[in-house]
């Protein structure tokens, strides 16, 4: 049985979500494919937090439909994919020559870490960041303030750096908000470019992703975790994850270098992962788990926002949901226990 473990703290996030995140707002008549055996799977008939369902296989979508008056015009709020997109942007980073590889010290970039009085700090990488395993100070999910504190700070690159480490660097996994914003400050330090800009020039552009927005923080930089974050449509989610099919290359163009997506799909350092689909290990800002003999990897956001690829199935799978509402840990809980599998099931027929 897939369960999926979420902690009361976590839970404290989707009230303190609700003033950071716009929501996506309904564009015309909801769209759909013809009827399909997924169309009655438990926990989609019906659902009234399902907005959007895009599943492809072997460079094909097989099932698309939206609800509730949205459609494929729809910006959507990704929550923590946020972390997943950023994770490609530093791998193109790496390929361009603004960064050295993943792990380059934040020390290298940051300089100001060398005169901090831990000296731990500067031997955190950009991999312990992406991995949540960097021990830097993290908003604290079991206070209803923390996330609001962070939010508020004038300059929250500085601040995360300059608060006493909240663990061992690369010792210990912690969902950190915080640590993960410092992505964006990374990428902007590396390449004198917001990862806006950034992100445009080197991975939307190509993947012909025309629409988005990105939220930005009280200095104006633009978050790199989610808890502010990105808003795309879900075809163009579905892009992202088809870059994972294809060895990053997408309409015959390298767009996300192959080593950075080869060390994705099998990194090198895990860690075990408090919530997502049982069993499931983290690196890289992207979860990887097992279901019943078929292993996958997905980016997981707030409130049921997922892209599942399936390399042996040669399949992707998108949902997004209504993240800010008291449901939002069971949406994401129907998605796991209930609608994936079904999902999988019909995937697994299909030659």
């Amino acid at each position: 049985m897939i369960k999926l473990v979420l902690f009361f703290s976590f839970g404290l996030l989707c009230v303190l979500r609700l003033s950071a995140q716009p929501q996506a707002q309904p564009q015309t008549q909801p769209q759909s494919q013809s009827q399909s055996a997924i169309d009655t799977a438990a926990g989609l008939e019906n659902n009234p937090g399902v907005y959007s369902i895009i599943v492809a296989q072997n460079d094909r979508i097989i099932y698309r439909r939206y609800f509730k008056g949205y459609d494929s015009a729809t910006l959507f709020s990704e929550q923590s994919l946020t972390k997943s997109i950023c994770s490609l942007l530093i791998g193109i980073a790496i390929d361009k020559g603004y960064l050295s590889s993943v792990d380059e010290k934040l020390v290298d970039i940051f300089p100001e870490l060398k005169k901090d009085a831990d000296p731990r700090k500067s031997e955190i990488t950009i991999r312990a960041v992406m991995n949540q395993a960097s021990g830097l100070w993290h908003e604290n999910l079991k206070s209803p303030f923390g996330i609001h504190h962070f939010l508020k700070q004038k300059d929250p690159a500085g601040y995360v750096l300059k608060q006493p480490l909240a663990g061992e660097p690369g010792k210990e996994w912690h969902y950190n908000n915080a640590a993960s914003y410092l992505l964006s400050a990374i990428i902007t330090r590396a390449t004198h470019m917001d990862i806006h800009e950034f992100a445009i020039k080197y991975l939307f552009a190509p993947l012909n992703i025309t629409e988005f927005r990105w939220l930005q923080m009280r200095d104006g930089t633009y978050d790199g975790s989610g808890l502010k974050g990105i808003f795309l449509r879900s075809a163009d989610l579905l892009k992202i994850g088809e870059l994972f099919l294809h060895n990053g290359v997408y309409d015959n163009r390298q767009v996300v270098p192959k080593k950075l997506v080869q060390l994705i799909l099998d990194p090198d350092i895990t860690y075990p992962s408090t919530w997502g689909f049982e069993g499931s290990t983290y690196a890289l800002d992207y979860y990887h788990a097992v279901y019943h003999g078929t292993a996958f990897l997905y980016g997981m956001g707030w409130g049921g926002q997922f892209v599942v690829i399936l390399p042996s199935l040669k399949a992707i799978v998108v949902i997004n949901e209504n993240a800010a509402n008291k449901q939002a840990i069971e949406r994401s809980e129907t998605f796991i226990r209930r609608i994936f599998p079904a999902i999988l099931a019909q995937l697994s027929k299909i030659p």
